[in-house]
C-alpha cells in the first residue's frame, strides 16, 4: 500500500504564480534592419546610420518601483484568494484520505481472503483494486490541477480588472516613464518617492477585497 501513502504530499505541489503588473518600459527594439542588412551585405556602419544619436538620460527619467511580492501578502484580495484556496486545498485533503483509506481497507481484505480465494478470483479483486488506486491517483492529479487553474483565473481577474488599471493611473498621475518589478531592483534607502508599493496597496485595498474562486467539480 506505500504507493497510495506516497500520494497526499502531491496536494501541495502547487506551482507557485505571482501577479505581475503592467509597466511602461522604453525598450530598444531589433527588427528586420539586421536581417535585411546581412542578406544584402551591408556592413556594420552603413547599418548604423538607421540608429539615431538620441537616448534618454537619468535626469529626464521619473522612475518607480513597486513590490509585486508586497502586494501578494498585504493587498487584501490577495489574501482572500489565497485562503479560498487553501479551503479547497483541504476539502481535497479530507476526500482523498478517506478514499485512501477505503483502498487501504480493501487491499488489506485482498490479502487476508487470498487463501480462500480461487485464482481467478483473486486476480479479479486485484485488478478491480488497480482500478481503483488508478482513479485515486488521476482524480488527485485533476482535482489538483483543477483547484491551481480557478486560483490563477481569479488571479488574472485580479490583475486585469483591478491591479493593472490602478498601476496605470498612477503611472499617468505621477506622470511616470518607468516603474520597475521590485523583486529585479537594487535600490538606495534615501530616495523619497522612488517605492509605489504602499499607495498601490492602499488603492487596490479600496477598489476590491474579494474575488470569488470558482469552484471545481467534486469539491
Amino acid at each position: 500500500m506505500a504507493q497510495t501513502k506516497e500520494l497526499n504530499p502531491a496536494l501541495k505541489k502547487y506551482s507557485k504564480m505571482g501577479i505581475i503588473a503592467a509597466a511602461v518600459i522604453v525598450v530598444a527594439i531589433l527588427g528586420i534592419w539586421g536581417i535585411s542588412a546581412m542578406k544584402r551585405g551591408v556592413d556594420t556602419q552603413t547599418a548604423l546610420k538607421e540608429v539615431t544619436e538620441n537616448a534618454v538620460t537619468g535626469a529626464d527619467l521619473r522612475i518607480a518601483v513597486v513590490s509585486m511580492d508586497k502586494i501578494q501578502t498585504e493587498a487584501t484580495v490577495l489574501e482572500d484568494l489565497h485562503k479560498q484556496r487553501a479551503n479547497l486545498e483541504n476539502k481535497l485533503k479530507s476526500k482523498l484520505e478517506k478514499e485512501q483509506k477505503a483502498i487501504e481497507k480493501e487491499k488489506a481484505d485482498i490479502e487476508k481472503s487470498q487463501d480462500m480465494l480461487s485464482q481467478d478470483a483473486l486476480q479479479r479483486r486485484v485488478v478491480e483494486y488497480q482500478k481503483r488506486v488508478n482513479q485515486f491517483q488521476r482524480d488527485l492529479s485533476e482535482n489538483a490541477q483543477a483547484i491551481e487553474s480557478a486560483y490563477q483565473e481569479a488571479l488574472s481577474t485580479v490583475q486585469k480588472k483591478h491591479l493593472d488599471p490602478i498601476i496605470e493611473g498612477i503611472i499617468a498621475k505621477k506622470k511616470l516613464d518607468l516603474v520597475i518589478d521590485g523583486r529585479m531592483a537594487r535600490t538606495g534607502t534615501n530616495i523619497n518617492g522612488l517605492d509605489i508599493t504602499d499607495e498601490v496597496v492602499k488603492a487596490l485595498n479600496k477598489k476590491i477585497s474579494s474575488v470569488k474562486m470558482s469552484t471545481p467539480k467534486g469539491l
